[in-house]
């Protein structure tokens, strides 16, 4: 399944709150995630693994075309074993792993999936989120056993003790290193959060910028994000013929170098393009 998902938008929502089902199920989000993390203060962690399974279940009937995840606490936490159990008993497709700081974590996560009596190999997000992560970023996601990565700007400043800013300058090395490390493990990256949930306008600037850089979707705190995440990291129909006329203006030059809209071209400019019609059809 990991081969096939699209991550445009990456949508949570803490387990604690199935009376959301029918919202999340609306939103054709790419992704679907049911936190037991961030979202769980530690008093309900307990409650919400037990309903867990109710949820992901309704979620799914629901909608059953959304690719519903559950995010697991960190490995080093007392509640990560409990976590998976509860995940691989929900029939969730797999598990959003944060603050991953080992290559190992993939393996204990699917140690701990298979020790449960998880259905087949999970799908494994991993969570880069902190100063070691990025710092291991490559090594991390080289390793294999993630399908795809996303960067955590929140908890990654807070790390550092760093602070927060709209233009998110002091998180931009973070985050270029994640794309840069998604791209050497060869899975996808999955963009930071928008906290103001309700500036749209902020949330495709971001969106627009880490296409950009390289992400290929946005992490989501609301389903009204799902649609702009959408609109952001699918390529455009005139981006789509203007691929497909550069590779043909290439083509028909005999490869090589050719002249194309007042540039030369040569395999750097066909290796973008080809990726743009790769997004454009996932499928293909």
């Amino acid at each position: 399944m990991s081969r096939s998902l699209r991550w445009r938008s990456v949508l949570f929502t803490p387990a604690t709150r199935p009376d959301r089902t029918a919202r999340l199920a609306a939103t054709a989000a790419d992704v679907t995630v049911l936190d037991l993390e961030d979202a769980v203060p530690v008093g309900e962690k307990d409650a919400a693994r037990d309903g867990l399974e109710a949820f992901a279940s309704a979620v799914r009937a629901a909608g059953p075309s959304l690719v519903v995840l559950a995010r697991v606490n960190p490995v080093t936490t007392p509640w990560f074993a409990a976590d998976v159990e509860a995940a691989a008993a929900a029939r969730v497709a797999g598990v959003v792993l944060p603050k991953v700081a080992a290559a190992g974590d993939a393996v204990a996560v699917a140690d701990a999936w298979r020790a449960a009596g998880g259905a087949g190999e999970p799908v494994i997000l991993a969570g880069i989120e902190t100063a070691a992560g990025v710092e291991a970023g490559p090594d991390i996601l080289r390793g294999g056993g993630f399908a795809a990565a996303y960067f955590g700007a929140e908890d990654y400043i807070a790390d550092l003790g760093g602070r927060r800013s709209d233009d998110s300058l002091e998180v931009l090395y973070a985050r270029s290193r994640v794309a840069m490390a998604a791209a050497i493990g060869g899975v996808d990256a999955i963009d930071q959060v928008v906290v103001r949930y309700r500036d749209f306008d902020a949330f495709r600037a971001e969106a627009g910028f880490a296409r950009d850089l390289g992400y290929r979707g946005k992490l989501c705190i609301h389903p009204d994000q799902v649609g702009l995440a959408h609109a952001a990291f699918t390529p455009s129909p005139e981006e789509v013929t203007r691929a497909r006329a550069l590779l043909d203006a290439l083509a028909a030059a005999g490869g090589g170098v050719a002249a194309f809209e007042g540039q030369m071209i040569d395999a750097p400019a066909v290796a973008a393009a080809e990726k743009v019609l790769a997004l454009a059809e996932p499928d293909s």
